[in-house]
């Protein structure tokens, strides 16, 4: 088996690698004048399993496009050179928001990713908590596994919330089933109860308003709000405003990825939000030097993905 790390995957691949007892293998990642990338193996993958981990966030010094197509490339290359299985490790997915239409002549983007990935040859490609599960799952022919951070995201919950009355809620309607799962996994790990609830933004000539609605019962507990990503932080500062408003008696936030674009830094600060976990799917490069890292707790998924790795070769070892 062979393992990788390419520029947006270095620092999680050196986690994975650390805990799967083997190391990264070398590789070339060269820049030409006129901007273009080279990105080649520097040991042979005739007849290996291989991984690469690349997770495709845009930033601090290459975008997501461009790390798209390095990976794309580095399949390719393995693929050329006799490699039995290549499998990509993608922690953060780009353009799996795009998964359906919603006005005319939208491109659906997850698909074409799907087809990328499979036009180059991936035979699995592995993610962390994708946008849309049945989309994804639907967009791709090649074999899929979105990996859920329910476990790792219940204890540090576990430690925040103590005995509390809890609730968790989805910070909108298309996250409800996201939260529920979760919350029936905190159901059987803490063998009590938990409450539930969604918080429903409302628009205006398309634009969300500051205006929100929460379903549920939400009086008096922690609430445990439940996202995939964080972009500018709107999201999830509407909906805390909005439980702090329906009786929570304090908001904390679960997403896996925190992207952190444009003001998301100054939001989280002015926001009413108890505590944030994230995991480090993506660097929080955007956040250098800000007091905002104070807000966030950074819990590490790489025993998400060795444990996926090691699944996957499972068959090899029978």
């Amino acid at each position: 088996m062979l393992l990788f790390a390419l520029e947006g995957g270095h620092g999680l691949g050196s986690a994975i690698a650390e805990r799967l007892g083997m190391p990264l293998r070398p590789h070339e990642a060269l820049v030409f004048e006129d901007g273009e990338r080279m990105t080649r193996p520097l040991v042979n993958p005739e007849g290996e399993d291989v991984y690469i981990v690349q997770s495709l966030h845009g930033g601090p010094v290459v975008s997501g496009d461009e790390k798209l197509v390095q990976l794309l490339q580095f399949v390719a290359a393995l693929r050329d050179h006799g490699a039995r299985r290549v499998t990509a490790i993608v922690p953060y997915l780009a353009y799996a928001r795009q998964d359906r239409r919603t006005r005319p002549f939208d491109p659906v983007g997850l698909r074409v990713m799907g087809q990328l990935f499979e036009a180059v040859g991936t035979d699995v490609l592995v993610t962390l908590d994708v946008h849309n599960a049945a989309a994804f799952d639907n967009a791709l022919r090649l074999r899929a596994v979105d990996l859920d951070p329910g476990e790792l995201f219940a204890a540090a919950a576990e430690r925040l919330v103590g005995s509390e009355a809890v609730a968790v809620a989805s910070p909108d309607v298309g996250g409800i089933k996201r939260a529920q799962l979760w919350r029936e996994q905190l159901e059987r790990r803490w063998r009590r109860p938990i409450g539930q609830a969604f918080v429903d933004k409302r628009r205006a000539d398309g634009a969300v308003s500051g205006t929100a609605v929460v379903t549920g019962s939400v009086e008096g507990a922690t609430v445990l709000l439940r996202d995939d990503l964080i972009a500018t932080f709107g999201t999830i500062a509407r909906a805390t405003e909005a439980l702090l408003a329906s009786g929570a008696r304090r908001v904390l936030a679960f997403a896996s990825h925190g992207l952190f674009a444009g003001s998301a830094a100054d939001s989280l600060l002015a926001s009413r939000l108890g505590h944030l976990v994230v995991t480090n799917s993506v660097p929080l490069f955007r956040l250098a030097g800000s007091p905002a890292l104070s807000r966030i707790e950074v819990v590490s998924a790489a025993d998400l993905f060795s444990a996926a790795i090691r699944r996957l070769c499972e068959p090899d070892r029978r």
